[in-house]
């Protein structure tokens, strides 16, 4: 017996672990679901049509698109001074959109509206207040502004959202418009510096030339001079020639200062050098920008994939440090070709200075008999020369700052939309379709967590931890009288028979002990079939050659004696009131009154009705009754009282070898079964297994693993 008990024990435990680490299959959610269609599919329809309908009724919102182009101006003038302004880099593009986002730009689109097109902007607002009430302001009813570069391209978007279709492409042209206007004042200033310069010069050189030819003249008239010699011609266009070269390398060397200095600010302020349009545009700059980027692009994207130790990013973090340290080297030797020009046109200044000093001491050699005349009209000829040149340079200087403001136009203008972008019809259907699937899926599954009450084989055999020794199907259909006698060949329906000789087969597997035994059929509640059960079974051993006595134990309520047309004068309890005794052949005692039902069954009826059973379930006398009927048979089927109402079937365990558990379908809770089931195990029961009783066919094919049952009656009759 100890030796039992431990193996029990073992078996318990290795169960337990057992359970431990089951899981739910993908069949047992779709029965959950099937089991719960008509509670969750009305649930998942409401919440769909709900949410349906409380996104389309949202205020639609209009959206227009308005964009603008940059491109490289045409060369209009072929002069370095004229400084190239197109958008060469993301740089110059995020320049341009910060300047939209701003709040300066904002506020000229908003003090630009007239009063017609506020009340376009209020429109929609006015529909939704309540008469007479004042509408927004035209600055709260902008709308969305969103202005986006493409990729790989020079466009910028300008996206406005509104309620108000014609509002929206409103806002986006202006927006346009008062951006155009807002470059054509302030690009063109970085030339406005030159070109006040310019034009101070320009006006002194005027009056200097003017001031050297009025004296020239004079002198001319006073002593009658009309030409000079062709050799002072020469040397004077050689000296208008040199001057002229003078001029223009003063004139770059200017640039080229102005050039430097920028360098040398934007290095104190700590400004990226790359900004500037030289550098950025210098040799390889440009080629190692664009692979810098592309490099740090790919970084950011292994940095996703890989970690920092893989050796992809590490070697694309060394070609990013690579191409940084290349792209640090480009820039100074864009600086230092940038110093170079300043020092060559430096040398040039000099080299030209004193050529031109040269040139001037070999025309006055030249003129030594009309030194005063040769003076007067060199200086008016240098004069006009310096005047033409500064002022030509003027011209194209005032050139190069209208061609700043050229640089970009209007692409598309933005159009009326048609329709609105939100609320989205097909959108909102796609996204209530997914919510009512997600809410079906979740109400199903969900209940079928919350739902405690046996349905499954997983219930059984996952959850409270005991083996499945069958499924019993539905007997509606069978009369009342024959449901206790189905395991009979001769009666019953044939799925009901092939249910309970499968039964059979499975408790003679699980069973541990040879004969003779008792074996306790229970439940939990009432009306789960539990004396069902035990008939039939009983019936099945009794066919089998194995001499069967079904034994009423339910004292309260006992039902046995009526499912075989019995009297219930004699039995268990007259049997202890009247004498106890147990001398003799039992089988004849007629206080016992065993009947015999058919070959190699009998019976035990209750003998009556008690209030207490207890009193005699507690007594010596009943596990001595039990051991002499075990003598006479070699199996006693024990039909007891469920657990979940009395104690009586706890007692009638403790005298009993072995204990069958009937679940009738959806009916009892499983955490009351694990829980009983439990204190049987505590009771060093065995436990052979617990039969699910009650489930229609397509129950039984959709909760068990017992498919063949459907193709029974299919097989079996064509064999008939």
């Amino acid at each position: 017996m100890q030796d039992t008990a431990q193996s029990k024990a073992s078996r318990h435990s290795g169960h337990d672990d057992e359970v431990a680490v089951e899981r739910r299959t993908l069949r047992d959610y779709y029965i959950i679901m099937r089991e719960r269609v008509w509670v969750a599919l009305p649930l998942a329809i409401v919440v769909a049509v709900g949410f349906f309908y409380w996104q389309a009724r949202k205020t639609p919102v209009y959206e227009a698109v308005a964009s603008l182009q940059f491109e490289k101006p045409e060369t209009v003038v072929t002069s370095q001074g004229v400084v190239d302004t197109s958008v060469r880099s993301e740089i110059d593009l995020n320049t341009y959109i910060h300047d939209i986002d701003s709040n300066r730009l904002r506020a000229n689109v908003i003090e630009s509206f007239t009063p017609d097109e506020r009340k376009i902007l209020q429109r929609a607002a006015v529909k939704r207040l309540p008469q007479g009430a004042t509408p927004p302001s035209a600055a709260a009813l902008l709308g969305s502004i969103d202005a986006e570069p493409l990729r790989n391209s020079y466009l910028i978007t300008i996206t406005v959202r509104n309620e108000d279709p014609e509002a929206a492409a409103l806002v986006a042209n202006r927006y346009v418009e008062k951006f155009m206007d807002y470059l054509f004042e302030s690009v063109g200033g970085k030339n406005e510096e030159a070109v006040k310069y310019l034009t101070g010069r320009a006006d002194q050189l005027r009056k200097d030339a003017e001031d050297a030819e009025k004296k020239l003249q004079d002198y001319m008239s006073q002593h009658n001079l009309v030409s000079l010699d062709k050799s002072i011609d020469i040397v004077s266009d050689r000296l208008k020639s040199v001057n002229t070269a003078l001029t223009n390398a003063r004139l770059e060397m200017l640039s080229v200062q102005e050039l430097v200095q920028q360098v040398a600010e934007f290095r104190k302020s700590g400004k990226d050098p790359l900004e500037i349009s030289y550098i950025a545009t210098h040799g390889a700059v440009p080629t190692l920008k664009a692979q810098l980027s592309d490099a740090e692009q790919t970084q950011s994207l292994l940095m996703e994939r890989y970690l920092e130790k893989h050796p992809k990013v590490i070697d694309n973090a060394d070609k990013i440090r690579v191409t940084k340290a290349e792209l640090e080297g480009a820039v100074d030797m864009a600086i230092a070709d940038l110093n170079t020009r300043l020092a060559a046109s430096q040398d040039s200044v000099r080299s030209l200075e004193k050529e031109y000093s040269d040139q001037e001491a070999q025309e006055l050699s030249l003129r030594a008999l009309s030194v005063d005349y040769n003076s007067l009209q060199s200086r008016a000829t240098v004069a006009k020369s310096y005047y033409m040149e500064i002022l030509d340079r003027l011209n194209q200087t005032t050139t190069s700052k209208n061609l700043d403001k050229i640089s970009l136009h209007p692409l598309d203008r933005a159009t009326v939309p048609g329709s609105p972008i939100s609320p989205n019809i097909s959108a909102i259907t796609r996204t209530s379709a997914g919510l009512g699937v997600l809410t079906f899926l979740g109400i199903a599954i969900g209940l079928g967590f919350i739902d405690d009450r046996v349905k499954s084989a997983w219930d059984v055999e996952s959850f409270i931890g005991v083996h499945l020794l069958g499924i019993i199907p539905q007997l509606g259909a069978v009369r009342n009288d024959e449901k206790f006698n189905l395991a009979d060949t001769d009666s019953g329906s044939e799925s009901g028979n092939e249910a309970f000789l499968g039964l059979y087969s499975s408790v003679k597997i699980q069973s541990k002990l040879d004969f003779p035994k008792s074996i306790l059929v229970t439940s939990t509640i009432p009306g789960e079939g539990k004396t069902l059960i035990s008939c039939n079974l009983a019936i099945c051993f009794a066919r089998h050659g194995k001499r069967t006595l079904l034994m009423d134990c339910d004292l309260r309520r006992p039902m046995l004696h009526r499912h075989f047309s019995q009297q219930n004068a004699t039995g268990i309890i007259s049997w202890f009131e009247q004498s106890g005794e147990l001398e003799g052949d039992i089988l004849t005692n007629p206080q016992l009154g065993i009947v015999k039902l058919a070959d190699n069954l009998w019976l035990l009826t209750s003998g009556g009705r008690s209030k207490s059973p207890t009193q005699l379930l507690e007594n010596p006398i009943f596990p001595q009754l039990l051991e002499r009927l075990k003598r006479q048979f070699d199996l006693v089927v024990i039909d007891s009282p469920p657990m979940g109402a009395v104690t009586d079937s706890t007692l009638i365990a403790e005298r009993t070898d072995e204990v069958i558990y009937v679940c009738r379908f959806n009916r009892a809770s499983r955490k009351h079964v694990k829980l009983y089931i439990r204190a049987l195990r505590e009771g060093k029961n065995e436990i052979l297994g617990i039969v699910l009783n009650g489930l229609s066919p397509r129950r039984i094919e959709y909760y068990s693993n017992y498919r063949y049952y459907r193709s029974y009656k299919k097989y079996y009759g064509a064999q008939t």
